[in-house]
């Protein structure tokens, strides 16, 4: 298993990230391996968990590229390069749903 992969769906578990899906896109794209995509009951603990992705992965060594976890929106995501974690609250996740957009990709079981 990809290690920077269990590093960040460990850390969002660890925050008591809710509903927690991956989807694999390493036939699919070559910039992106995987999306990891989950739900937070408040923005509080969205920004928990993206914080905690950021610290697990920098503790590795691993480079963070971009993190985006405004208090005006409900949608947060942190990009580690080939990991893009996205921690959605308040129905933003259904309203852009993710998961449908990409129903044919095959998911990881972690």
């Amino acid at each position: 298993m990809n290690d920077l992969l269990k590093t960040a769906y460990d850390a969002m578990d660890e925050k008591q990230a809710i509903d927690l899906k991956v989807i694999d896109f390493t036939k699919q794209s070559p910039f992106v391996d995987y999306f990891i995509i989950a739900d937070a009951r408040n923005y509080r603990m969205a920004r928990s968990i993206i914080e905690n992705v950021e610290d697990k992965a920098l503790e590795k060594g691993y480079e963070v590229r971009h993190v985006y976890a405004e208090a005006t929106t409900k949608w947060l995501l942190i990009d580690l390069g080939t990991v893009v974690c996205h921690v959605f609250y308040d129905g933003e996740r259904e309203l852009y749903n993710l998961e449908g957009l990409w129903k044919d990709l095959p998911t990881v079981r972690m």
